[in-house]
Parts: structure tokens; C-alpha cells; sequence
């Protein structure tokens, strides 16, 4: 194989100066787009704490210490929200996260090349250091990846591992564009791409998080708890900035509804609930949070669905299994990821609905694989073998859909 020829980056510069950034953003806002990464820690908080940005554009290539004493960041807000520049990013909903919660507002427009690469046949969420080494044959020092960004100063070494993050990026994205326009692509990322500026993609509602922990509950009454309890935690973990499993553990929350305690030597006897947390401000709240749900009237209390029918009627594993292969069969034709095309989800609802109202039946994903899923759950189309290769045979005409076939 070839050797891949030496690609010359700019110099990296470290920033720590707020006019500093001001001329690198002034001269990014010039260019049709940029390349952003991020570094921040969020082991111990809530919130991530941002470290560091790095920006690459044409000549420019910087990393920014974000947490340089009077370092204004607007200027950096301000070249997020230039529409005429593209905001490249690889893997971007937690770098737009904290640009959300700095500036209030997500960059715009986004391109993730992540998608991208889904899209273009690459496959499940690829990695950065993957994708670097498939388009351009470079490989990616990954040995700063665990690094505590928040520690100065930092090392050449680590102002480099940073700086390759927004270099390489430039040539994944200009090859991946021009693969997605080759192939008449470009709409159906630009589709993924606009729902990653949607702010409510990256924010929490305290009062929907009981049902990210799927509880089961006997009544009415039991559900309000575990709603109010789910929320107390979700607001306490963000008021005092720490995780919200080291705040409250997810196996304390149906335990401690259960209980339904009206004292703090009550609240003591669910496990992990010691003493000085349950007469501590948090426990205070807590049970505020407990007595605020056992007052509720009957018709504010969470709808909960009877016993028989709490996820609706179930799919037949069969049924299920058989659109996998049909999944499977389309993205090895389209070369398109498989999660991209139908979530678990999206194929439970096409094996028990009509016409369920998922991703998997709108748009190219339709066009793709939803109106032959639906057609093969209604029995109008089978699955058949051709060599090494799965093709679908339409029943009523016994003839297979050549746009179809793909490698078994």
C-alpha cells in the first residue's frame, strides 16, 4: 500500500488571552468552517467543567485555556452563532451541551462527523482515531486521553494530543462531504444534523426522570413519589453541582417511596441514607419534595397504564428478528449504519403498529427500509437467499425487488 503523503498543520498556539481569542475568532469568522473539540471533566459534578477549546480553521490552529483568570469566551459565542460559518465537530452532542450552557444558545449550523460516517457506511458511532486512520491513513495518539484537563500547566504533549483533535477533523470532513455529495447524501444528514441544534435534546425535565428509571408502580399515588423523589434528586444533584448518582442512587429511589417518610429518623431507615444527610438541607428538601406528593390531589397524580397493558401490546420476538435481518440486509446494500436507519424501538412499534410515528417511517429512512418492514410485517413481501446474498420477493407478483438484495 501506498504511503499517505505528510500533511502539514499550522503551528498549535495556546491562548490565554482574551484579545487573543478575539483575533482568532475574527479571522475563523472569514472561513466556511471550523474545526471544534472540546476537553472538560465531569466525574465529580453535575455540570462539566470546560478546560479547554480547540479550533482549527485554514491557518489557524488553536488551543484555548478556558480557564485562564479574566479570559473572555464571547467571542467564541459569537463565532458559534455566525450561521455563514459550519461548526465541525466529531461526536458533538457534549461539546454542545457546555456551549449551551455557556452562551445560552447551540452552534449553528452543525455538521458530526460521526453521523456523517454512519451515513457514509462506516458503521456504528465510529471513533475519531478510526475514522482519522480509514480517510486519511494517519494515526492518532490517544495516550491523553484520560488526562486531567483542568490541572496546569499543561504539556507540549498534551497542547499536541489536542490540537490533532481539530487538524485531522478538517480532512475527515471535506472527504466525507464530498463521498456524501458523490452519493446524493447530503439531505439525509443535513435532516440528523438540524436535531442537533434543537436545545431540548440536551436539556433535562426533573419532573419526565422517574421514567428513565423504568419503575413499575402498583398505583397512582406510588408514581407521584417516584416522580417527586426522581425530581427532587435531579434539581438537588444540579443545585449542589454533583452527580446525580452520588447524590441518590437510582435503587433508593423506589425504596425510599416505598417508605414514604414523614421524618428524618424515618428516611434514615432506606439504605444508603445516613443520618446526616437526612437532617442535613438535602434530607430537608427531601422530605418537603415527599410531603409536597402525598398532598396531591388524585388528578395530578402520573397516569399509569394497568398491569396487562403497560407497554402496550408486546412484539413477537420472531417478528422482531425477522426485521433485524430485513435492517441488517438494508444498510449492508445502502452502506448506511443500522442504528441510523431503525432504532430497538422503532422496530418493536413497526411489529405491533400500522403505521407507527417513528423515524424509521418518515423521510429517506421510509424511502430505505420502513415501507418494505411494513410490507414484510404484513406478510405482502418475504425474505428469501440468493447465493450469499438477501433479496425480498414480493407475494403477489413472486418477484424479487432487485433494489433489494444485499450480501447475506
Amino acid at each position: 500500500m501506498s504511503r499517505q503523503p505528510r500533511i502539514e498543520f499550522p503551528t498549535p498556539v495556546f491562548i490565554t488571552e482574551s484579545d487573543q481569542l478575539a483575533a482568532l475568532c475574527a479571522r475563523l469568522a472569514e472561513e466556511p468552517f471550523v474545526t471544534i473539540d472540546t476537553e472538560f471533566i465531569r466525574e465529580r459534578t453535575y455540570w462539566p467543567e470546560l478546560c479547554v477549546v480547540q479550533l482549527g480553521g485554514v491557518n489557524d490552529v488553536a488551543v484555548i485555556d478556558a480557564q485562564a483568570e479574566g479570559m473572555d469566551m464571547a467571542p467564541l459565542g459569537a463565532l458559534l452563532a455566525n450561521d455563514r460559518v459550519t461548526k465541525v465537530f466529531h461526536a458533538a452532542r457534549q461539546d454542545v451541551e457546555i456551549f449551551l450552557l455557556m452562551f445560552g444558545a447551540t452552534p449553528v449550523p452543525i455538521f458530526d462527523t460521526q453521523i456523517a460516517a454512519m451515513v457514509a457506511g462506516f458503521g456504528d458511532q465510529v471513533g475519531y482515531d478510526a475514522l482519522v486512520s480509514a480517510l486519511t491513513g494517519t494515526q492518532i495518539d490517544k495516550s491523553h486521553r484520560f488526562s486531567d484537563w483542568s490541572a496546569r500547566p499543561l504539556s507540549a504533549s498534551q497542547l499536541a494530543y489536542a490540537a490533532a483533535d481539530v487538524t485531522h477533523l478538517r480532512i475527515v470532513y471535506q472527504k466525507l462531504l464530498s463521498r456524501l455529495e458523490r452519493e446524493d447524501r447530503g439531505d439525509w444528514v443535513q435532516e440528523e444534523m438540524a436535531a442537533l441544534t434543537e436545545p431540548s435534546l440536551y436539556r433535562t425535565d426533573p419532573e419526565t426522570m422517574w421514567q428513565r428509571l423504568k419503575l413499575r408502580p402498583s398505583n397512582r399515588r406510588q408514581a407521584g413519589l417516584l416522580r417527586a423523589i426522581a425530581a427532587w434528586r435531579e434539581r438537588e444533584a444540579q443545585r449542589v453541582n454533583i452527580p446525580r448518582g452520588r447524590l441518590l442512587k437510582d435503587e433508593a429511589i423506589p425504596e425510599i417511596a416505598a417508605l414514604a417518610p414523614e421524618d428524618a429518623e424515618a428516611l434514615t431507615r432506606a439504605r444508603g441514607i445516613t443520618r446526616g444527610f437526612a437532617e442535613g438541607k438535602s434530607g430537608v428538601s427531601l422530605l418537603a419534595a415527599i410531603a409536597a406528593a402525598k398532598s396531591l390531589p388524585d388528578d395530578a397524580l402520573p397516569e399509569i397504564a394497568p398491569r396487562g397493558d403497560r407497554d402496550g401490546p408486546r412484539p413477537s420476538p420472531a417478528l422482531v428478528a425477522l426485521l433485524r435481518v430485513l435492517l441488517a440486509a438494508k444498510s449492508e446494500e445502502h452502506g448506511v449504519a443500522p442504528r441510523l436507519l431503525a432504532s430497538s424501538d422503532d422496530l418493536d412499534r413497526l411489529a405491533t403498529e400500522a403505521e407507527p410515528a417513528v423515524p424509521a417511517t418518515q423521510g429517506w429512512r421510509r424511502r430505505m427500509f420502513g415501507e418494505d418492514a411494513m410490507a414484510l410485517r404484513d406478510g405482502r413481501v418475504a425474505l428469501a437467499t440468493r447465493g450469499k446474498r438477501i433479496r425480498l420477493i414480493h407475494l403477489d407478483a413472486e418477484a424479487p425487488a432487485p433494489e433489494a438484495e444485499a450480501e447475506a
